[in-house]
């Protein structure tokens, strides 16, 4: 009984990482428009320029926190599985982000260093989830194989 409901909670994971997934990636789009305008606010873009630059990260920032609650379901179900191995992922060292809301250069390069460390974080924390859906596709694929090897 316990191997069905094993198969049960690792397709919710999976379903879970999935969201994340998707949701990661819309904040990689966000950031990626982000930079770009910050690239423009650094070459002396002006007023409409920033705040258009401002626009974008504000929307980077909903998409991050969109990502955040996408990770914590995805951490939460997978506590119910019974994994091969420690499959943890921790969540705030990855997915912190700051918002200046001054001008100036120091600023905006500040603005723009932050955007890039936020957009490697992200990075990585998207190929660790595509490697943990992908490892429990896989074992949930070998619980059904061995579920139907015992029928």
């Amino acid at each position: 009984m316990r191997e069905k409901e094993n198969i049960v909670e690792m397709n919710e994971a999976i379903i879970a990482g999935k969201k994340a997934l998707n949701s990661m990636r819309a904040a990689k789009e966000a950031l990626n428009s982000a930079g770009n305008w910050g690239v423009a606010d650094l070459l002396g873009g002006g007023f409409l320029v920033d705040l258009v630059k401002h626009s974008k990260l504000d929307d980077a920032g909903e998409r991050l926190e969109e990502a955040r609650c996408h990770l914590e379901l995805f951490q939460c179900e997978l506590k119910d599985i019974e994994l091969p191995y420690n499959f943890t992922i921790q969540i705030d060292d990855f997915l912190t982000f700051a918002d200046f809301f001054f001008d100036g250069i120091i600023a905006d390069w500040l603005v723009q260093s932050k955007i890039n460390e936020a957009k490697d974080e992200l990075n990585y924390a998207i190929e660790r989830v595509e490697q943990m859906v992908a490892d429990l596709m896989k074992w949930e694929k070998q619980l059904m194989l061995g579920k139907e090897a015992e029928a």
